[in-house]
């Protein structure tokens, strides 16, 4: 059990009212034991924190990062908000949303990150919902130029300022401030509660890392918290040695937003790489497998580029480690994306009978 030390929370609860919060959903998303998975892998507990319900335009883990990013929006009073991300991102697709639920314009640039000209990836899953939540869509030719994309957005939002917009933008690169790592944060204090409530622990705890985001948030969060767990990233965008030093930096980010010590030690980043390849948006054996079992064992719906890959990486810790350990994996959404990769999951199911 993980008992709550009750300063602690009250200090982190403190640190994160100095920065305005957008409601953007109610409740906290659920725990959930996964029995038929962990029988099948014949080793650790599987269990799953399920933020791809959190309720809006088909949730996912960027609602929590929104919050933080549109509550700095309406107090700045911009009324246009910017982002840029691969075309399938779901962050841009819940930017779109959740800019819709405030009453501000989204503007989205998509970058070409994965080398492919099937018509549903360009056209289908989030791509769909980007055009029917009203976004402008704009395009940037390159995949691998976080700074170049954020210097093509800034560019942008000087047009529409010039045209009379109060202007927000959501930055990709590191080097600004991690609002949205506070999302996360925020969740640490959920599951603090959620330990107790069903008198749990859990030896490890398993989420994708990205843009080091969610990863950086959390894992900082429960460090604030006094909650030693390990956290391990598995990376579905860059290489583990690439992704190290960006979540220390994050880190740093974080706490000098929030004008604290940072809890993180070099020691509390642990990086899974071993899943990515051959590369971003692309699947592999692995990632195959964890999307087939999930879904046919859990009914648990996992996409190619994020989920898939992630899932892999619990379920690899899982079959390595004894039946009396419990990990946590972190489901970060995704769900849109399925209907984009419409041919490799069906190359997927054939694979895998």
């Amino acid at each position: 059990m993980t008992s709550i030390n009750q300063n602690l929370r009250e200090q982190t609860v403190s640190l994160l009212a100095q920065h305005p919060r957008a409601r953007l959903y109610n409740g906290d998303t659920p725990l959930e034991h996964l029995p038929r998975l962990t029988a099948e892998l014949g080793g650790a507990e599987l269990w799953v924190k399920r933020d791809d319900l959190t309720q809006l335009a088909f949730g996912g883990n960027k609602v929590r990062q929104l919050e933080f990013y549109l509550g700095q929006a309406k107090a700045q009073n911009a009324d246009t908000v910017l982002i840029t991300g691969a075309v399938q991102s779901n962050f841009v697709r819940l930017a779109a949303a959740a800019s819709n639920k405030v009453g501000m314009a989204c503007h989205i640039q998509l970058e070409h990150r994965v080398a492919t000209e099937d018509p549903l990836y360009h056209n289908n899953g989030n791509v769909l919902l980007d055009k029917l939540l009203g976004a402008t869509l704009h395009h940037f030719p390159v995949g691998e130029d976080e700074n170049g994309a954020d210097h093509a957005l800034q560019k942008l939002a000087i047009e529409l300022q010039n045209q009379g917009n109060k202007t927000f933008i959501i930055p990709l690169s590191p080097g600004h401030a991690p609002y949205g790592t506070l999302g996360y944060i925020q969740a640490a204090l959920e599951l603090q509660q959620q330990f107790e409530q069903i008198d749990t622990c859990f030896d490890q705890i398993v989420v994708g890392s990205g843009s080091g985001t969610t990863h950086a948030g959390l894992l900082f969060g429960l460090r604030l918290l006094g909650i030693d767990t390990p956290v391990i990233g598995v990376c579905v965008r860059r290489e583990a040695e690439l992704q190290r030093p960006r979540i220390a930096e994050r880190c740093e980010e974080i706490a000098h937003l929030l004008g604290c010590a940072s809890p993180v030690g070099k020691q509390d980043i642990i990086i899974e790489g071993q899943h990515l390849a051959p590369g971003y948006g692309v699947s592999n054996k692995n990632s195959d497998e964890a999307l087939r079992l999930a879904a046919r064992l859990e009914s648990l719906i996992l996409d190619p580029t994020y989920t898939a890959k992630s899932m892999a990486g619990a379920i690899e810790i899982s079959r390595r480690l004894p039946a009396d350990q419990r990990i946590l994996y972190i489901h970060t959404g995704g769900t849109p994306g399925v209907f984009a990769y419409q041919h490799d999951i069906e190359l997927a199911i054939k694979d895998g009978h």
